[in-house]
């Protein structure tokens, strides 16, 4: 078996945006093709008009080029009928023939309830699975310089094999980090920017731009979520917002409280961080951030772009745009980067930090 299109999971409800992402994407690499999807399914398949667009495809488009995706995945036609007294053998069959040994085997689903259903069936039959993989030395766990097997489940009789690159693709299961909430987190949204700090930023740039003692302006504040995940990687944050902030984050005295409209505050000296939850049109956070960073006052942000219901990925070009006007005009060197996270709703997470400050 061969890959024949490339499998994308995302969040159930957004599949229409995540197609229009992977067809635009393909295109500009010169792998144009088309796309099959089902409302509410959770994922989205694009197949290349040339087959030679699969190679193109694997050698080129990485999870960092998209907003939608969680995972992306070379993958088969799926295997149908597999006998629920052995599905093993067929199994091991068909991943023989892809060519690859992998360094890790997941078996995944969609996101849906649906799907969910058959979370028991892969933990138990992955583990014979696994067994059966490095008994025939198709699976070397931890040897990151081969691909990793992805079986996406459709129903316990039907999957889709599937190849990933661990520097292009997501490197958690089914593309969810498992985060869990501390209880002394003022509010669920400390995990949006935990989980931002992961999706959006490599290790390297985790170690050199997240540094203790450096200095961040959380705008939008109340109650205190990013602020609190600031302050849990020992940064000093400027909290700004009319409303009230959580009060044992406050005696902390890590975090000043500021009571301002965050599209007014002006801090009164550089920042290293800027981060933005503000409920607002996005084109507007798009020009506040785009602002902060080419006007000097902050070299990185992190922020949320509250989508429409409809045209979600026009708009998310228009605020592209916005930024690289603004900052094309300042001449700086940036990085931006958007994803569609777990912990997001009808929303999306931005990234826009300086190349030099």
């Amino acid at each position: 078996m061969k890959p024949s299109h490339t499998l994308l999971y995302c969040r159930p409800g957004f599949e229409k945006e995540g197609a229009t992402e992977i067809a635009h994407q393909a295109g500009s690499l010169g792998a144009p093709g088309y796309v099959r999807t089902r409302e509410g399914s959770g994922f989205v398949q694009f197949f290349p008009h040339d087959p030679e667009g699969i190679e193109v495809l694997s050698a080129s488009l990485s999870i960092q080029d998209l907003v939608f995706a969680r995972q992306v995945v070379l993958a088969t036609d799926p295997l149908t009928n597999l006998p629920a007294t052995d599905r093993l053998t067929p199994l091991l069959a068909a991943i023989q023939s892809l060519g690859h040994r992998f360094s890790a085997c997941w078996l995944e689903t969609a996101d849906t309830n649906e799907a969910k259903e058959l979370s028991s069936f892969c933990r138990k039959f992955g583990a014979h699975l696994e067994k059966a993989l490095v008994k025939s030395g198709l699976l070397v766990p931890g040897n990151a310089r081969l691909p990793r097997l992805h079986l996406f489940f459709l129903d316990s009789g039907t999957a889709h094999l599937g190849v990933s690159w661990a520097d292009r693709g997501s490197p958690w299961h089914m593309g969810i980090p498992r985060l869990r909430l501390p209880r002394a987190a003022p509010s669920r949204s400390a995990l949006k920017l935990g989980e931002a700090f992961l999706s959006l930023l490599s290790e390297a740039e985790r170690n050199e731009r997240l540094k203790g003692s450096m200095r961040a302006v959380d705008l939008g504040a109340a109650p205190g979520g990013w602020s609190w995940q600031l302050t849990q990687r020992s940064l000093l944050v400027t909290a700004v917002d009319n409303g009230p902030m959580n009060r044992e984050l406050l005696a902390q005295g890590m975090v000043e409280h500021i009571r301002a409209d965050g599209f007014r505050y002006r801090h009164r000296k550089p920042v290293d961080w800027m981060v933005c939850d503000m409920v607002e049109q996005p084109a507007r956070i798009a020009a506040l951030v785009a602002d902060w960073v080419a006007e000097g006052r902050a070299r990185d942000c992190i922020f949320n772009l509250k989508l429409p219901m409809k045209k979600r990925f026009d708009e998310i070009e228009r605020c592209r745009d916005i930024v690289e006007h603004r900052l094309g005009r300042a001449k700086l060197g940036y990085r931006l980067r958007m994803r569609h996270l777990y912990h997001d709703r009808e929303e999306i997470t931005g990234y826009l930090g300086r190349e030099q400050f």
